[in-house]
């Protein structure tokens, strides 16, 4: 199973923030719900429910379509996904300070 990332540690394994973490671990590239689903372990019925919240803020943007298909990448532009990674710098830097301080004492 794959390790929770700094942000979910954070901020919880609700389904938004989890969607929100893979698209933030995939900044730059482009996604379908399925890979988003794949990536989460949310039920399909979960992401359809929360997906409508996700695109109202603006987190998303639709990058491509390839007939029904939409692929999706993380709103860089967005104000609230610049301070989610702004968030997300931070809660890097204080694991680096605390693993630096363990490896002193040790």
């Amino acid at each position: 199973m794959k390790e929770k990332s700094l942000l979910i540690k954070f901020l919880g394994e609700s389904p938004v923030f989890k969607i929100i973490d893979v698209l933030l671990e995939n900044k730059g590239l482009d996604l379908t719900k399925k890979d988003i689903l794949e990536a989460t372990n949310i039920s399909r019925a979960t992401l359809f429910k929360v997906w409508p919240q996700i695109e109202e803020q603006d987190i998303v943007k639709v990058t491509r379509k390839f007939g029904k298909t939409k692929l999706y990448a993380i709103n860089s532009q967005n104000p609230l996904v610049k301070k989610l990674f702004e968030l997300e710098r931070i809660l890097i830097g204080k694991a680096l300070d605390k693993h630096r301080a363990l490896e002193i004492v040790a």
